[in-house]
């Protein structure tokens, strides 16, 4: 009987479905920060890389991004540029799971909403806060998917963990930390001060299940001798339980794109050294500027100058005049007025001056922009500055698309765009020619008035093309009585990268990150 009871008891267990293993979190560091611009997003970078050398693969995440400095994925999909920085430090493609909620800034109150790249429409704060849990969802689904196919996933936090009225609806620092098993490290910006008491307070806002989360803290941006700081995180640690896991010194000249405009709004990316020698650019500063970024190049170039223009007082006389992509034309257009910029762009055109436009730079720069189904404004019809004899009709659908192409001159480009205008133009020519096959028409790319000196193209990155950004340079030097260089720099992230990296490798306990990681 005895052995009947055990016969039945070992039919049962083998007939009984297996338990599924519990599935192994792939090993993860969430880098938060104490505010934002703390350097958060290139301490991500670094982080991948560093990793990347020692042979693990590696992948980025940001759940949730607010920039509109943007960037088209090969398959056509939007993403922050910050997490197109952190795929190339992990050699990777961008993808859009990497930053699968994208909040491009329409107002005060409004933000288009784009989800896996793709824009799902305009929401007001109260709209996108009741639309979260859905986000969030995806964004969980994209990390998930990212994880599985690599060894360790290096995140990306927003802001700070310590916004009290933003924490109950929070998918992008710790609510993301919980859901990856995270180990979070917290940077703090020195240079602005106060970075100690930002750590305790931080520590003091969250709850204790947050603050078991928090592992230790990074010191940013500092300048000076480290030892001097030994009292402070004594300090720290008392209050904290938490130690300091490094140091990272002010770092200059990297030349890595910033996530948002924080750097160009400051002036820190302004260069007026050598400005006799050299090729003066003013880059016009606008309230709703996007894609920044597409101007950083120049910084690699040593017979330019580049500064930002915030009225007409300062523009001086420059050699040429940068228009940048804007998130809001017809709102742009209206500060260039009220600041009496339109004159002066137009008195530098008389001049002789050069006056280029990128995006809705171009838009600006034509005779009129119509907008009818009210995307950026109540307006039907806006006046441009009227340089260029250009309509451009702002459309819903958003056009996301990859581009290679020719200069006419003979340079070749690749860059992206990323507009909801459709522009038309009876009479002037188009100075770019397609390499591959595109689903705009290749007049689109780009016009230019009849004597060359004012031109505007939708492709971001234009001058990113080494020999492009040259020709510019050298063809604005011969105006100004300079010799052309035709040498060419080499807008190269790769070495910031590699210093980038170097330097936090140095810089923190990269001996207790892998113990956290388990690795």
């Amino acid at each position: 009987q005895e052995n009947e009871i055990l016969f039945r008891g070992l039919e049962r267990a083998i007939q009984r479905p297996a338990r599924a293993l519990p599935r192994r979190k792939t090993p993860a560091l969430m880098i938060q920060g104490t505010g934002s611009h703390a350097g958060k997003s290139l301490i991500t970078a670094a982080l991948c890389r560093v990793l990347l050398q020692d042979g693990c693969r590696v992948a980025p995440f940001k759940s949730q991004n607010m920039s509109l400095n943007s960037y088209v994925t090969r398959d056509g999909g939007e993403m922050g540029r910050a997490q197109v920085v952190q795929a190339q430090a992990s050699r990777l493609d961008p993808d859009v799971r990497m930053n699968p909620i994208l909040l491009k800034p329409m107002g005060a109150n409004g933000s288009q909403v784009i989800v896996m790249g793709r824009p799902v429409g305009m929401m007001t704060v109260d709209s996108y806060i009741e639309f979260k849990n859905r986000a969030f969802a995806e964004a969980r689904n994209a990390y998930d998917e990212l994880a599985d196919q690599n060894d360790v996933m290096v995140i990306e936090g927003a802001g700070s963990p310590a916004e009290v009225n933003l924490k109950r609806h929070d998918i992008a620092n710790m609510a993301m930390a919980r859901h990856a098993d995270a180990s979070v490290l917290l940077v703090g910006d020195i240079d602005r001060g106060g970075v100690f008491a930002s750590f305790i307070g931080t520590m003091e806002v969250l709850d204790e299940s947050e603050r078991v989360m928090v592992k230790g803290f990074i010191v940013n941006k500092f300048r000076g001798q480290e030892n001097l700081l030994e009292d402070a995180f004594t300090y720290t640690r008392r209050h904290t339980g938490r130690d300091v896991l490094g140091v990272i010194p002010f770092l200059e000249g990297l030349n890595i794109p910033e996530e948002d405009s924080v750097g160009h709004k400051s002036g820190t990316f302004d260069r007026y050294e050598g400005r006799e020698t050299c090729v003066d650019l003013a880059l016009i500063d606008l309230p709703h500027i996007s894609n920044h970024s597409d101007f950083d190049s120049f910084r690699v170039e040593d017979d330019v100058t580049l500064r930002v223009v915030r009225s007409a007082s300062d523009l001086g006389e420059p050699d040429a005049i940068l228009l940048p992509g804007s998130r809001n034309v017809p709102g742009d257009l209206e500060h260039l007025r009220a600041a009496c910029l339109d004159a002066a762009i137009r008195s530098a055109r008389e001049r002789g001056c050069e006056i280029v436009g990128i995006c809705a730079g171009m838009q600006m720069l034509g005779r009129e922009l119509k907008d009818p189904f009210a995307m950026e404004s109540a307006a039907v019809s806006v006046r441009g500055l009227g340089l260029l004899d250009l309509v451009t009709t702002l459309e819903r659908e958003k056009k996301l698309i990859r581009v290679r192409a020719h200069h006419t001159a003979g340079a070749e480009i690749i860059g992206y765009e990323i507009h909801h205008g459709r522009t038309e133009s009876s009479d002037r020519p188009c100075i770019f020619e397609l390499s591959e096959i595109s689903r705009l028409r290749p007049c689109e790319l780009g016009y230019e008035s009849a004597d060359g000196r004012v031109w505007g193209t939708y492709v971001h990155g234009v001058f990113d093309a080494d020999g492009f950004r040259r020709f510019f340079i050298d063809r604005l030097r011969a105006r100004k009585g300079l010799p052309p260089l035709g040498r060419t720099a080499s807008y190269d992230l790769e070495p910031a990268i590699d210093r980038l990296a170097d330097t936090v490798r140095k810089s923190l306990r990269m001996d207790e990150i892998r113990r956290l990681l388990k690795l």
